[in-house]
């Protein structure tokens, strides 16, 4: 089983479902609680309001797929695609990613506070208006990716890669320019000062 961040194991699952598939399917308005999904397909299905709560996926395939207003809280993802996924305004809080792909993830509103992403690579994602609080991000690759206007008050960013990475209107105050790579991350000037004022500079306006 996969362990979080923080060392705590998710709760057990008290049912199954394997090698299921949603693929295309709209679906709607259901809620799931402690439930093993293995091999579920859900390429280019269109989730709205989907609930699911302590949920363990493993190598499911989310490409393609749209979720809107719906809820992933403590789950945990091992092994699954999330290929060109869209998510807006869903509530991701508490879950955990382990060996998991995210190549054109797109991500809009929502929260994704204490999210465990260590080591992941999101290279290229877009997250815009994204709550990730206390969020792990540490040694995570995110060169070139979006993170516009999202909050990331004490997440943990410790060498993780932040190069050329968009960076405006998202709030960097628990970011420790030492240990996080930032070459070319784009940033606006107020940003910039902070960044300055963590790496020690006395800052001044004249």
């Amino acid at each position: 089983m996969v362990e979080r961040a923080r060392g705590h194991r998710p709760p057990p699952t008290e049912s199954s479902v394997t090698g299921a598939s949603w693929e295309g399917e709209e679906r709607s308005r259901e809620e799931h609680v402690r439930v093993a999904f293995t091999d579920l397909d859900l390429t280019e299905a269109t989730l709205d309001g989907m609930v699911f709560t302590e949920c363990v996926f493993r190598r499911a395939r989310f490409n393609c797929s749209r979720h809107t207003n719906g809820a992933f809280v403590n789950c945990t993802f091992a092994n699954c695609d999330f290929f060109e996924t869209h998510f807006t305004d869903c509530k991701l809080v508490g879950s955990t990613f382990d060996r998991c792909t995210f190549a054109l993830v797109e991500a809009e509103g929502g929260n994704w506070s204490h999210v465990a992403l260590r080591g992941a690579d999101l290279r290229n994602v877009t997250f815009a208006r994204v709550r990730l609080r206390e969020a792990d991000l540490a040694g995570a690759r995110l060169e070139g990716a979006t993170l516009r206007d999202c909050d990331l008050s004490g997440a943990w960013l410790g060498k993780a890669s932040l190069s050329e990475c968009d960076l405006r209107g998202s709030d960097l105050t628990g970011l420790d320019p030492r240990e996080t790579e930032l070459r070319g991350a784009v940033v606006t000037f107020e940003q910039a000062i902070a960044i300055a004022a963590g790496l020690g500079l006395d800052v001044r306006a004249e």
